[in-house]
């Protein structure tokens, strides 16, 4: 485990990845090419390991003490791949029904999480560097001291202290108490909670990738291929 020092208190920070959703856009792609219809969570990434692997491996490389990864549409062909990732870290968390929105992923990982304090990412996130994650941990650690209502995110445009939080979503990392507050009993995306805390005085910072390639969306079957070969070129 990795202890981190806040103020005089030494604290543990969870990793919630959410691997929940329908993948519906991939899954069109594939059907309209007459390929075989699946999450785009198993898709090979690199080196012969998926997204899901991928982004799994990078979080726990973060130092995270706990990894829950919150499951529901496709969690028999998930589960297949994190199996082939040996680490105690990893707790699996299941959405009870599947058809929700991600504020229900999210607060039921929240609720199985141990610690104070997470890092929220999104499971097709298999882009984004270690590194990345740890500067978000590290960005929060340096501002949480004088304001404990704070989110660190990944920009989307500016950089800094943020305005506005339109467009914003994960990763972050935040106070897991806090986040619940808000997020329980919601079922919505994440934008119009963010926008809620934002009113009540929580402070955004966003913080630089470490490369561009970590602001590609995979969505879609063509932003999957030219993601491939941006990366590879």
């Amino acid at each position: 485990m990795r202890l981190r020092l806040i103020g005089d208190f030494m604290t543990k920070f969870t990793g919630i990845i959410t691997a929940a959703g329908k993948s519906s856009r991939m899954t069109e792609d594939l059907e309209n090419m007459g390929l075989p219809t699946t999450t785009k969570l198993i898709l090979d990434f690199d080196k012969g390991k998926t997204i899901i692997e991928t982004t799994i491996n990078k979080v726990l490389n973060a130092g995270v003490d706990e990894c829950i990864i919150v499951l529901g549409h496709f969690k028999d062909e998930i589960i297949k791949e994190i199996l082939k990732i040996n680490d105690d870290r990893i707790k699996l968390v299941y959405n009870d029904p599947l058809k929700v929105d991600l504020s229900v992923s999210l607060y039921n990982g929240l609720i199985s999480s141990k610690s104070d304090y997470i890092l929220a990412v999104a499971g097709d996130q298999s882009n984004i560097s270690t590194k990345t994650y740890e500067n978000l941990i590290n960005s929060f650690l340096d501002r949480v001291k004088d304001h404990n209502k704070l989110f660190t995110v990944l920009r989307r445009r500016e950089i800094g202290r943020l305005d506005s939080v339109e467009s914003l979503g994960m990763p972050f990392v935040t106070n897991k108490n806090y986040l619940i507050k808000f997020i329980a009993n919601k079922n919505s995306d994440l934008n119009p909670i963010l926008r809620e805390m934002f009113k009540d005085g929580f402070e955004f910072f966003a913080v630089k990738e470490e490369d561009e390639l970590e602001l590609v969306n995979i969505n879609k079957y063509k932003d999957y291929k030219s993601f491939h070969l941006e990366r590879h070129d």
